[in-house]
């Protein structure tokens, strides 16, 4: 037997298989990368205002259109939250394992699994703490924005934390999602500025404060700009811009 040749027919083997292989991944992540960041979804005249302002969309945009139960909270016994020193501080590494973070702190937060961290969250704080920013969920999917649970860190340890105590009421009517598509076309054609990049698109509910206990919430699609401002679409496609908590209208 020439070992020579066969050697070098196992090569050759070798090497067309990890070519059939690596082609085989590299569709199979396209085919389910692909429809999230897919902007034929987009209309073409909202395509070329994009190329002609310069503005990317980082995040999927997710498709589909669920229905959304109508919403309704009351703060609880008329309070607004106020900030409590946990017993045990708890190291707040902790925040990047939900389950562990949640065992850490539901003996003295017992709903803390009905909350859901946002990263993208932003915390002003005069003091030298950070925090970490969590919401309810509704029906266990949907996060109320402007609702939070903070978490107060100081020296890589949770030590205090901050709740508005809401009561969540949602009734059988639901509401169809306007098409995350179509929110940020509304958007892109007469609100994102020049050179905007979108990086997070997420489905939820936005709770305005009409300063009493009962508040009514919108369903909304949130989008955040890289350089942190936030843009929240509702349903009916009027846009609420968080800086004056009025809603914008064109």
């Amino acid at each position: 037997m020439d070992w020579s040749r066969a050697k070098n027919v196992l090569i050759f083997a070798f090497l067309l298989l990890n070519l059939v292989l690596g082609f085989q991944l590299w569709s199979d992540m396209r085919e389910s990368a692909g429809p999230s960041l897919d902007f034929t979804s987009l209309d073409a005249d909202t395509q070329r205002i994009m190329e002609e302002k310069g503005i990317q969309v980082l995040a999927p945009i997710p498709g589909g259109t669920p229905e959304l139960p109508k919403l309704s909270y009351t703060y609880v016994a008329g309070e607004k939250g106020k900030r409590v020193k946990l017993a045990k501080p708890v190291d707040s590494r902790l925040i990047f394992s939900l389950p562990e973070l949640t065992e850490a702190l539901r003996s003295e937060i017992p709903d803390i699994a009905d909350y859901d961290y946002d990263p993208l969250a932003e915390y002003d704080s005069d003091d030298a703490f950070g925090a970490f920013v969590l919401h309810p969920l509704v029906d266990g999917r949907w996060p109320l924005f402007k609702v939070n649970l903070e978490l107060y860190y100081s020296n890589q340890k949770i030590t205090e934390y901050r709740k508005i105590p809401v009561g969540l009421t949602t009734t059988e009517e639901k509401e169809k999602a306007l098409p995350a598509s179509k929110a940020l076309g509304r958007l892109v054609d007469n609100y994102l500025p020049m050179e905007a990049v979108v990086k997070d698109i997420r489905l939820g509910y936005y709770g305005r404060d009409f300063n009493s206990d009962n508040q009514v919430a919108v369903a909304v699609w949130r989008f955040i700009l890289e350089d942190g401002q936030e843009y929240y679409v509702q349903m009916n496609g009027d846009v609420i811009s968080p800086k004056t908590e009025q809603t914008e209208e064109s």
